[in-house]
């Protein structure tokens, strides 16, 4: 049996321009439940280009299952330092507690920075870092793919807040000693080792 390769796609092949032409697609209603169903939520767009000062987030959401605003920033290109503080400044100008950065490429430094983003907030803010990818069979349409490289990690917080509950007096105890020693342990500058 003879199968076929899957083909990527070049983003910039598909869309030429980011504000005119993957905005626009980002925000049409297939592709942002897309979105939405890569990150297990039901989002809705509100704007396109929503006014933040005298600046403009990519796409205003509303997560219907909170009611809440999302903000969703994209590149064409991998990700940069100006992006990551136009999508806090979006979150701070519109009050979001959720943000999507959407880019080709994720890099290693912004994904620590949304990974740490998400380990310094409680369970209302919710942080995302998107790959977007294209790829095709033989002549088939192009179709989209969205790769989580980071997310929040609030089933984590969940899960953990179970468990200190069920713990003895004795045992809270102990988890109270080894989490202050572990946040001595990474507020040193130069950790050699990366507590759990």
């Amino acid at each position: 049996m003879k199968l076929a390769r899957l083909e990527k796609v070049e983003l910039r092949d598909q869309w030429k321009d980011e504000a005119r032409d993957f905005t626009p697609w980002l925000a049409e209603d297939d592709n942002i439940e897309l979105l939405g169903e890569t990150i297990g939520m039901e989002l809705e767009v509100i704007s396109k280009e929503e006014k933040v000062g005298s600046f403009s987030a990519d796409i205003l959401c509303k997560d219907i299952a909170t009611d809440k605003h999302v903000v969703v920033e994209n590149q064409l290109e991998q990700t940069d330092h100006s992006h990551l503080g136009q999508v806090i400044t979006y979150c701070a100008g519109l009050q979001t507690s959720t943000f999507i950065w959407i880019a080709s490429q994720i890099r290693e430094e912004h994904r620590a920075a949304v990974d740490w983003l998400n380990t310094i907030t409680d369970d209302n803010f919710n942080f995302f870092a998107i790959e977007v990818q294209l790829f095709k069979i033989g002549e088939s349409p192009v179709a989209p793919n969205f790769k989580v490289v980071a997310k929040p990690n609030g089933w984590s917080k969940n899960v953990k807040r179970q468990i200190v509950d069920d713990l003895n007096d004795t045992d809270k105890l102990k988890l109270e000693y080894w989490t202050a020693y572990r946040e001595y342990v990474l507020s040193q500058p130069h950790v050699v080792f990366k507590p759990q």
